[in-house]
């Protein structure tokens, strides 16, 4: 990288050179050569700080970097025991189900007791009705045999 700009200036030195040549002014030949000297010598400065510049910043990533795995190999491994997540899920696991169990539990005590209202409500309702019927029957014959009666004794 560093050659390369070192021909690019140099290349640029020699043709200011040429170009100041052909100018044709008062200036002899040994300024001409003077001032490509001077003007190489600029280009040779910049370019090695160009280079000192590009060097600090490759050193500066590459530190950074091997700070950032050192800090990486220095951080906690992560241990996954097969045994213990296991043990964890049966755990979860028969928790879960001991709560669904006595959930159903529940709802089985309350089915059971809205069943046994209700068929009492029923039965209750059964003897009214039954009550009902037989009064009705009652007053019915009553009635008939009153009705019955008066027939005959006409």
């Amino acid at each position: 990288m560093r050659s390369s700009l070192l021909r690019r200036a140099a290349f640029v030195a020699l043709v200011f050179g040429g170009l100041a040549a052909c100018h044709k002014d008062d200036a002899s030949a040994g300024q001409v050569a003077g001032k490509l000297n001077d003007a190489a010598q600029v280009a040779a400065q910049k370019l090695d700080q160009a280079a000192s510049y590009v060097g600090q910043q490759v050193d500066a990533t590459k530190s950074a970097a091997q700070q950032n795995l050192d800090s990486a190999a220095s951080a906690p491994t992560i241990n996954i025991d097969p045994n213990a997540l296991a043990s964890t899920a049966q755990a979860n696991l028969q928790s879960a189900a001991s709560a669904t169990h006595a959930q159903l539990g529940k709802a089985a005590s309350l089915t059971g007791q809205s069943l046994e209202s209700a068929g009492r409500k029923l039965q209750e309702w059964s003897a009214q009705s039954s009550a009902s019927s037989t009064n009705a029957a009652a007053s019915s014959s009553s009635g008939e045999s009153g009705d019955a009666q008066k027939q005959m004794d006409k």
